[in-house]
């Protein structure tokens, strides 16, 4: 689910065989116990159809650059991901290990866009376009030091514009509940729409050593022989 001092807006990968079955809710209504061990959150997924109309957004600093980063080498990739989602867990791609993540971001249908401020590296956006028709928004975000300013529409004004350019009719993605509180309010206002929700489960990343046990301290970490 998403580094210190990180995003505000943040999304991870989710299988598309996944996103076609719908399943019967076997869980009943009311309050369910989570394993200790565990993380959980309520993923929504949504999407978007059309680019937006008019004038692209401004960038607020002239020193802002929103580039593609054609097959990033591994360490700065690795650095930037956790930069940028450690503070909302984003572990999906640390768990792979680096042959994988190579493998991931040097593959043609992986597009990714970087914010630079001046040559520093401040956001990311990552395309999954191995899907005729459609695009994935596997991961967004800025840093900490970029919340509020006007950053995160920036960089999503820019990416609509180049998704939507492509031979592509729909963008999707999918946020959950240890994002940042505002991420949904932004999505939507930005031309997406909810479409679907599943309940996400999974090991403590930072159990499994992936995080510094310090990182989203929003979330309890909950041991699995019942020690705080």
């Amino acid at each position: 689910m998403a580094v210190a001092n990180a995003s505000p807006f943040r999304l991870r990968p989710i299988s598309r065989s996944l996103m076609r079955k719908t399943l019967p809710m076997t869980l009943p209504d009311g309050f369910t116990d989570i394993p200790p061990g565990k993380i959980a959150a309520i993923a929504t997924i949504l999407e978007c159809r059309c680019a937006p109309s008019g004038e692209p957004a401004p960038a607020a600093s002239p020193n802002w650059r929103f580039e593609r980063v054609d097959r990033p080498e591994l360490g700065w990739y690795v650095a930037l991901l956790r930069k940028v989602g450690t503070a909302h867990l984003w572990y999906q791609r640390l768990s792979l290990g680096d042959a994988a993540i190579a493998a991931k971001i040097g593959n043609e249908a992986t597009v990714i866009h970087v914010l630079f401020d001046g040559d520093t590296p401040m956001g990311l956006a990552e395309l999954d376009l191995s899907e005729p028709g459609s695009a994935e928004l596997v991961y967004f975000g800025v840093v900490s030091d970029l919340v509020g300013t006007g950053a995160a529409r920036f960089m999503m004004d820019r990416l609509l514009r180049f998704a939507f350019g492509l031979d592509i009719d729909r963008l999707w993605l999918h946020t959950n509940t240890i994002d940042h509180p505002k991420a949904m309010g932004f999505y939507r206002r930005a031309g997406f729409s909810p479409v679907r929700q599943m309940l996400e489960l999974a090991d403590d990343p930072r159990l499994l050593g992936l995080f510094d046990r310090e990182s989203a301290p929003q979330v309890p970490i909950f041991e699995p022989n019942g020690r705080d």
